[in-house]
């Protein structure tokens, strides 16, 4: 079996595409012409979003996110973390919390999307 997608429920999917792009560098791979469903390119599995609308459509009852009691986070990898802040709080992003050095190697900074949701931008983890 292989993870194929994460897909993350929000209010308005273009807008969030149009911000991971902006924030993050991350190209938009498709957004469904309903403006319901949309996904970005980001390799092997995909990160994609889907609207609150959709969700309650199958008679589910969906929630915003909150950074600051986060259920799960995305992370991406980079190697300048603190530029990587920058560029996603000039583009919306709430900082939640700056770059450190973590003990294990690491450096790890945390932002919130323009949905709540908890994003994780750190330096690879050494093999």
């Amino acid at each position: 079996m292989d993870f194929g997608y994460t897909i993350i429920y929000v209010e308005n999917v273009e807008a969030t595409l149009d911000f991971y792009q902006q924030a993050f560098g991350i190209a938009r791979k498709m957004l469904h012409e309903t403006g319901g469903y949309g996904e970005l390119e980001t390799g092997n599995t995909t990160l994609a979003f889907a609207s609150f609308s959709t969700l309650e459509e199958m008679g589910k009852q969906p929630k915003p996110m909150d950074a600051g009691a986060p259920s799960f986070e995305v992370a991406f990898t980079t190697n300048n973390v603190a530029k990587a802040v920058e560029t996603a709080v000039a583009a919306g992003a709430g900082l939640v919390s700056a770059p450190q050095d973590m003990p294990w190697g690491q450096v790890v900074a945390y932002v919130s999307d323009i949905n709540g949701g908890l994003v994780e931008l750190c330096t690879p983890i050494a093999a």
